[in-house]
């Protein structure tokens, strides 16, 4: 069965987002990366991630993408087969935003929203 992994938030100060979440809600710090036009934090209750996301510029493709300025930019699903989740999206003509090859994938689903397919494990911190 598929699951939601994480849900991305656009922010402007990543540190002041994950601080909160850790030290109100007592989420754990999971990690921080960089990559291509963005840097990562993570946090998590236990079940599901929270990625705080800042780009150097909302001029990024990814970043035009979820709006202008702070949003939720996308959650993630989990899933047991990826090649198949992909060619279900493609089937249901969603919009591919990213490389349809190369986990992760992200399309706009029907109503909008930014959606990304993981295989199993790719973010979990669930033992």
């Amino acid at each position: 069965m598929a699951r939601i992994a994480h849900i991305a938030v656009k922010v402007e100060d990543l540190n002041k987002a994950a601080e909160f979440y850790e030290n109100v809600f007592g989420f754990t710090p999971t990690g921080k990366s960089r990559s291509e036009d963005r840097d990562r934090r993570r946090c998590s209750d236990g079940q599901i991630d929270l990625t705080f996301l800042r780009y150097d510029s909302e001029e990024s493709a990814m970043a035009k993408a979820a709006g202008e300025g702070p949003c939720i930019h996308h959650f993630a699903i989990e899933v047991e087969d990826f090649s198949k989740a992909v060619a279900q999206v493609r089937e249901f003509g969603c919009e591919i935003l990213s490389d349809p090859t190369r986990p992760p994938v992200k399309f706009r689903a029907p109503g909008g929203a930014i959606v990304e397919i993981v295989p199993q494990r790719r973010y979990s911190t669930r033992g």
